[in-house]
């Protein structure tokens, strides 16, 4: 009898050792390192003991206020742009015709494509020399013919902003396609046939229906926005200057190349506790949704 109760845990055991290796200690042994000043190039122990000083000093460095506000910028750019466009494709893609449903198979395919690849994809589309997206902006507005994108700091981080865009839109869509598949025809006919039009239906019936899993979606992509890395290491490298250089990427610099790992802890907690909130919110969401 006992035996039987405790043997489950035989089964488990394995899976939380890997838990603890790879995800417990690192973040506890990262959370003391935040509280203390150790520079690789100084010493390969860790350093004294400084309090808070690792977190107050992120708020008055400069460099972290403007990776800040570029995280935030990409968020605002890229999450309401592909809630938006995800919207408009599955409302198009609603209806069951031959072309939606081919069309609705290779949605999927930008949001397989691992977001390494993203920047280095997008990175060749924008040369100036031999890029798809260069080339045909060249042939519409002929006056911005060898235009290098990547090199003027607002459409750098426009860009980059753009790969998310692509990245997510389309999911977004399937995921709206399955939501709009839960809305009753009947409550949709008796809007049409109280005298509203298709826009007064989808303002005034669709949308709010929706509106649960538009919450949702928009707190899962501002989280994923918050963690935003391969794309800036693959496409931009930061640059130019420091126009794009995420949080997330600001963590690896001081980590990896200044090697200021007390720094680096405290800046990755802050960024931590970013995305904790946001999930705590989506949490929330997921259960006043279930209920």
């Amino acid at each position: 009898m006992h035996r039987g109760k405790y043997f489950k845990y035989i089964f488990i055991a394995p899976t939380l050792i890997i838990l603890t290796a790879t995800a417990v200690y690192p973040m506890y042994f990262a959370l003391v390192t935040s509280f203390h000043r150790w520079k690789l190039t100084r010493s390969i122990t860790r350093g004294p003991y400084i309090g808070l000083d690792n977190y107050t000093r992120a708020f008055e460095d400069d460099n972290f206020i403007n990776s800040l506000r570029v995280t935030l910028g990409i968020v605002a750019i890229s999450v309401p742009i592909s809630v938006i466009l995800g919207l408009i494709f599955a409302l198009l893609l609603q209806r069951s015709t031959r072309l939606n449903i081919f069309t609705k198979t290779f949605l999927i395919l930008p949001f397989t494509v691992a977001p390494a690849l993203k920047g280095y994809l997008w990175r060749f589309m924008l040369n100036p020399d031999f890029g798809m997206f260069d080339r045909i902006v060249d042939i519409l507005i002929p006056p911005l013919a060898g235009f290098v994108w990547l090199e003027k700091s607002f459409w750098a981080l426009f860009m980059l902003s753009l790969t998310e865009i692509w990245g997510w839109a389309p999911l977004i869509a399937l995921i709206f396609l399955g939501g709009l598949a839960t809305i009753d025809q009947e409550v949709l006919d008796a809007a049409r046939t109280d005298g509203a039009n298709a826009l007064q239906t989808m303002m005034y019936v669709t949308l709010p229906m929706l509106r649960p899993l538009i919450l949702l979606i928009t707190v899962l992509r501002i989280i994923f926005s918050l963690r935003l890395f391969d794309q800036v290491v693959t496409m931009t490298g930061g640059g130019p200057g420091n126009s794009t250089v995420t949080l997330n990427f600001f963590v690896y610099q001081n980590a990896f190349r200044f090697f200021d790992m007390g720094y680096a802890s405290a800046v990755g907690y802050i960024l931590m506790l970013l995305m904790f909130v946001m999930t705590y919110i989506y949490v929330r969401l997921l259960l006043k949704g279930s209920k």
